[in-house]
């Protein structure tokens, strides 16, 4: 099931994509209209969206929302860094011994077909196309075996980064967290569509170029052991959005510079999710 946040005349609800048409929530009263009360339902509301789906009614076609972030404010949004080897090998920093995680502002989160923002204050403005998942349990100290039963779905996130400001500190949290700096989407795939997360293909274009080209296969700690080691830490929480790392083929290590000018268009494709496609504008 592919679960969309959208806004149709004026209102914003959650729905169900199936082909070139979403399914309303609004369909079912007693389904919530966010996606994190949703998510929280469990499958009881997944039972209620997929009757919705089999009635074939409360339908509209795709082209007339305005699709949002799928979830347009998470309570957490945690970012894994040298993740994927070739990446690490372009970069030429040491492998890290344990997961690297920096948190993204839940306030850079936009949706597919908003517009990134080039800033004011850089002109260094990078792509990292990556797989990212969505909590849909609360959890704490998870082991790696059972780690797949608090995955709700996965979706596609651009950690688009600032990088001059993301070597400021060694945090890297305000490079990666200016604002429209977060594009998530189009939808989630429920985890069930997604049988095995490692070994999706993940390929980025800006504009007709095709820059990354890579497979998740090649992930260093895989989704499942993200989950085992943050939860050692912390209580992860149903809404959270944990990316998984980007591999090789972002702008700052081309030659020449490969960063994101005014005007041009970054797509990131994942086999079995869709693609995420924003267009870089001149902040305002």
């Amino acid at each position: 099931m592919k679960l969309a946040t959208f806004t149709y005349q004026h209102q914003t609800r959650i729905g169900a994509v199936i082909e070139n048409q979403i399914v309303d929530g609004l369909g079912d009263a007693n389904l919530p209209t966010d996606m994190i009360e949703f998510l929280e339902q469990g499958d009881s509301a997944l039972q209620k969206m997929q009757q919705l789906i089999l009635s074939e009614t409360h339908r509209i076609p795709l082209a007339d929302v305005q699709l949002l972030a799928p979830i347009p404010r998470p309570r957490k949004y945690l970012g894994i860094g040298l993740n994927y080897a070739d990446h690490i090998d372009e970069t030429g920093l040491e492998k890290p011994e344990f997961p690297l995680f920096f948190t993204k502002q839940s306030s850079c989160v936009m949706g597919h077909g908003d517009s990134i923002f080039l800033p004011r204050v850089s002109e260094k403005l990078d792509y990292e196309g990556e797989l990212a998942f969505v909590i849909g349990k609360k959890c704490k100290h998870v082991s790696v075996e059972n780690a797949h039963e608090f995955i709700a779905g996965f979706t596609i996130a651009n950690d688009v980064t600032v990088r001059d400001w993301q070597f400021r500190s060694p945090t890297w949290t305000v490079g990666k967290s200016f604002d429209t700096h977060g594009p998530i989407g189009p939808w989630i795939v429920t985890a069930d569509e997604i049988p095995n997360p490692h070994a999706l293909s993940l390929k980025t274009w800006v504009d007709d170029e095709l820059r990354q080209n890579s497979n998740t296969c090649y992930m260093m700690f895989n989704c499942y052991e993200m989950i085992a080691y943050l939860s050692q830490a912390m209580t992860l929480e149903v809404g959270d959005i944990i990316t998984t790392g980007t591999p090789n083929g972002v702008g700052v290590k081309m030659k020449p510079r490969g960063y994101l000018k005014a005007g041009q268009v970054v797509k990131i494709e994942i086999d079995g999710i869709g693609a995420l496609v924003n267009t870089v504008v001149n902040e305002p």
